[in-house]
């Protein structure tokens, strides 16, 4: 079979089995051998083999329908008035009609598997999002099945039951155990449906909707057949008093025209008073129901082509139905009617029973769907992992592909909510449910849309983002216009499962809408930022790390963080190769590593690695392409060239003890821990390293170079094991002046404020703030020490920067300095070795400027070794741009 381009694929052929598109664009599915690939397509062929009317129309249809069309029309057109129903019911039709569009665009724009909602908002938002709306649908259906098992019950006893009943076909007990064995009863006849599988379930709704449909009929016949009559009304509570008849008047205009405006009054089902707001919410049950063929995606054979058609087919037929039965009541039934007799369907048809009938089989029809429909949610659950082991009985399936193991779940928990008996309660935090599924329906549409992935195009294109917030909106306020109560907890329970399964699930690959709207956000916010209105008071590090292995350099890549204040921190990495002898980018592999490492240090970095024929054109490259638009590195940091032996500090403690420990012995290389596999490489000379310094700063570039921070902890450094009360024990030490050049000595010139803006960040860092700065004013003998120590002072008072002051006698080594003498570099060292009481916890140094000489760069790194030997963590800085400013 020749390999083909799924996307493309599938805009040639529609016959094309959706499985393997879903295969190769979303999750890595497991190896399987020839013999079980063939048995799983033989599966798969028997599964999905419901067509659009059988899997989408007829349960849409029969779910919408319900009771509504036959004991609810009278509520609706009685207490709101014909204007106002009319007015609710389109209402209501736009809110779903705005979901149906969002769910014909998801479900046309790839391949679709069980799960329905779940699994389109799931693959749209992202698992912790899916998860948490996939368990609110899951028990959405399994109390909706159990709402209408119960509600068939109470059909049933209020015709056959005594001794509520008043008719003469009173032969069934009643009670509140009868009624439980009534509805477990009922229950297990739906779970055998389920239980052999989809295409027996769609025989018997279709069987359902035939008969439906006859009584639709009958009933619409029985307005023109009957002939006018007065009708007994239903008793009353005891002590109440009212008219006993009411009449079904025929077509006449007196009766339409007392029927067109609203009249709320007391609901004798409740006794309570009845407002547009409860109508609405009673009616708005009715509409609700959309998703009936969405959830049995992954029994079609076609879902992508099957949903859309069947979903709007369903809505319409529902809609054209709704309206035209209210008109008719409100033609021929008297408002009293209307209002004391919600049953009245039954008692102007030409026979009787059929309502009953069509009450009974629509009622069965809904508690089949939403069983069936739990089952598939738990399903598609189970097999995404979402909960580990929780649901792993979840995932059998029967050799059909029926998962029958969660069909009995889902059973087990309908017959627990049997148990409560009456569910009025429960029944409006069910529909809260839905309409959040809807909303989140809308919201993964949405975030599709505004993400303006490429790969997001839809066959179906009658929506908008508008269309979709429209939908969110008219959920959110039907959820609030229900029971605002109910409607809050509800969505804190959704967030509090979000949080859950965020912090408890594994990672998945079905790519996540969040990394879509982030990176459109950001390209968006790139382009804004411009580089012409950078200023210098709104300057902030953006440092640009060269690793040479990551293994030793923990100390320094934690450091560093601290020290970004916010700005971009890159991590860079040079691998010495040429791509034209390479089968392949050696790269593209390391980056999981190095992404890990990362996330193991907590740190907020980039990666950027390049592949080059020397580390300096290596670094080059990174100076020059590193970062976005405003977003680039101004600061270069590179370790120290010396012999400093590297120190693994990302072996795993467990095993250490089956490491080397001898010096003598011969060197092995550490067992690596799974997630950091990184290539060690050194490959700079010191004429090379040096030479990076130079060109670094020619790209007026600020450069810093870290020494001793291999052993570096700063946990340890930031904790110490023991202090002395009332005083501070963490220590900064800043020397803003040239140690190598004494007779430049200056504290306001760019590279010594740069220095200093640099220990003040650091010190602003939480951890940090309760180290020290101490600032290091090196004065000549015969010059009073005064003067420079009140302008230093100033200067950072004026620099909002606190730092203690330490005067340096300075004349040996402006004498050295002079001489020339051949330990030019050592007495500095002696020098600040000496003023370093308690030793600080890290040192900032006065980085000169390599010689213009290539010939001297030895000596240039020589000095600088000198300088800094022994020192400890010690940063050597240079600044070349201006960073510091005192006005507002």
């Amino acid at each position: 079979m020749t390999e083909r381009t799924p996307l493309l694929h599938y805009r040639l052929s529609t016959s094309v089995n959706e499985s393997e598109l879903r295969s190769q664009a979303g999750r890595q599915a497991p190896v399987h051998n020839p013999g079980s690939q063939g048995r799983r397509a033989a599966q798969q062929k028997q599964q999905k083999k419901l067509s659009t009317f059988f899997g989408v129309v007829i349960p849409t249809l029969l779910s919408m329908f319900s009771v509504v069309v036959f004991l609810r029309i009278g509520l609706a057109v009685g207490q709101a008035g014909l204007y106002q129903a009319i007015a609710m019911y389109v209402v209501a039709y736009i809110i779903i009609c705005m979901t149906v569009l969002s769910v014909c665009a998801i479900s046309t724009n790839g391949a679709l598997d069980a799960g329905g909602a779940y699994y389109m908002i799931s693959r749209a938002l992202g698992p912790e999002f899916g998860g948490s709306i996939g368990i609110m649908f899951f028990l959405a259906n399994v109390c909706g099945s159990a709402l209408m098992v119960l509600g068939l019950v109470e059909a049933i006893l209020s015709t056959f039951g005594v001794p509520e009943a008043t008719s003469h076909y009173q032969v069934l007990p009643s009670g509140y155990w009868w009624s439980l064995l009534y509805g477990t009863g009922i229950a297990l006849l739906c779970l055998l449906v389920c239980l052999v599988g989809a295409h027996i379930y769609a025989k018997t709704t279709f069987l359902i909707f035939v008969i439906v449909i006859v009584v639709l009929i009958t009933v619409f016949i029985s307005f023109f057949a009957v002939h006018p009559q007065s009708i007994t009304l239903p008793d009353l509570k005891p002590n109440a008093t009212g008219p006993t008849t009411a009449n079904f008047t025929g077509f006449k205009l007196e009766t339409l025209l007392g029927n067109v405006w609203a009249d709320y009054t007391v609901d004798y089902t409740t006794q309570t008073t009845m407002t547009f707001a409860t109508v609405f919410a009673v009616m708005f049950n009715g509409c609700t129901g959309i998703m009936a063929g969405s959830n049995m995606s992954g029994d079609l054979k076609n879902p992508s082509y099957s949903i859309p058609r069947g979903t709007i087919t369903a809505v319409i037929f529902t809609f054209i139905v709704y309206i035209m039965l209210s008109v008719l009541v409100a033609c021929t039934c008297d408002r009293l009617l209307l209002q004391r007799d919600y049953s009245f369907l039954r008692d102007i048809n030409v026979w009787h029973p059929f309502v009953l009938i069509g009450v009974y089989s629509s009622t069965l029809s809904a508690a089949m769907s939403n069983l069936i429909g739990a089952s598939r949610v738990l399903y598609a659950m189970a097999k995404d992992d979402l909960f580990g082991k929780a649901l792993w009985l979840a995932k059998k399936t029967s050799r059909s592909g029926n998962p029958w193991v969660s069909v009995l779940i889902s059973w087990f928990l309908v017959q627990l909510v049997l148990f409560s008996g009456k569910l009025n309660t429960i029944a409006s935090i069910v529909t809260i449910f839905f309409l959040l599924v809807y909303a989140a329906v809308d919201l993964a549409c949405l975030a599709l849309e505004w993400a303006s992935a490429p790969n997001f195009r839809p066959t179906f294109r009658y929506f908008t983002w508008h269309t979709c917030i429209l939908g969110i909106i008219g959920c959110a306020i039907m959820m609030f216009l229900i029971n605002a109560i109910y409607a809050s907890a509800s969505i804190a329970f959704m967030l509090l499962l979000l949080l859950l399964i965020h912090y408890l699930s594994p990672t998945s690959s079905w790519g996540y809408i969040s990394q879509a709207l982030i990176f459109h956000q950001v390209r968006k916010y790139l382009l804004m930022l411009d580089v012409r209105k950078d200023h210098v008071k709104f300057w902030r590090p953006q440092i640009l790390l060269m690793v040479s292995n990551p293994r030793s350099s923990v100390g320094l890549i934690t450091f560093i963080n601290d020290i970004k204040k916010s700005g971009l921190y890159v991590l860079g990495h040079v691998q010495l190769g040429d791509l034209n002898t390479l089968p392949s980018d050696p790269l593209q592999a390391q980056y999981e590593s190095w992404l890990s490492l990362v996330d193991h240090l907590n740190i907020k970095a980039f990666v950027n690695l390049t592949l080059a024929d020397s580390v300096r054109h290596g670094v080059q490259h990174l100076l020059f392409i590193s970062g976005l638009g405003g977003m680039r590195p101004n600061t270069l940091v590179l370790g120290f060239y010396d012999d400093c032996l590297p120190k693994d500090k990302l072996i795993d403690p467990s095993m250490s003890s089956t490491q080397s420990t001898d010096p003598s012995g011969p060197s092995h290389e550490p067992e690596q821990p799974p997630l950091f596999h990184f290539v060690s490489l050194r490959g700079s000379r010191s004429q090379e390293y040096v030479a990076i310094i130079a060109d670094a700063m020619k790209m007026l570039k600020n450069v810093v170079l870290a020494r001793y921070f291999n052993n570096f902890d700063r946990a340890q450094v930031l904790s110490p094991p023991s202090c002395t009360p009332g005083k501070r024990a963490v220590y900064v030490d800043v020397w803003p002046v040239n140690l190598l050049r004494p007779d430049s000595c200056s504290y306001v010139d760019t590279c010594c404020l740069f220095l200093l803006q640099l220990a003040c960040i650091l010190n602003m860092v939480r951890d940090w703030r309760k180290a020290t700065l101490r600032l290091f004013l090196c004065v000549e003998e015969g010059r009073s020490v005064r003067g420079p120590e009140e302008k230093l002072s100033q200067l950072l008072k004026e620099l909002r920067i606190k730092a203690q002051i330490h005067p340096v006698p300075w004349d040996q080594q402006v004498a050295l300095h002079w001489q020339r003498q051949g330990n030019w570099g050592k007495k500095q060292l002696d020098l600040i070795l000496d003023q370093s009481r308690p030793q600080p916890a890290v040192r900032f140094l006065y980085l000169p400027r390599p010689p213009a000489d290539t010939r001297r760069y030895t000596a240039y790194l020589r000095q600088l070794e000198l300088l800094t030997q022994d020192l400890g963590p010690t940063l050597l800085i240079h600044g070349v741009t201006p960073v510091i400013t005192t006005d507002l």
